[in-house]
């Protein structure tokens, strides 16, 4: 089962561009998106970056992606 804010999420649209690697899709996105920051966040309606990926850190070369 898939996050349920997935099909929104910004991992969906690099993942789907070529620019994020397909792990983080797998681990958190379609695998254990309890453990993933962005989910929790958008859950408490926490403004967060694009850039942000699932465990927390930013990846700058997303940020103008």
């Amino acid at each position: 089962m898939s996050c349920k804010w997935y099909p929104m999420c910004p991992m969906k649209r690099y993942y789907e561009a070529g620019l994020l690697d397909r792990k983080w899709v797998e681990r958190f996105c379609l695998g254990d998106w309890g453990s993933c920051v962005r989910y929790h966040m958008e859950e408490r309606g926490e403004g967060h970056p694009d850039w942000m990926l699932p465990d927390g850190s930013l990846d700058e070369s997303l940020r103008c992606a």
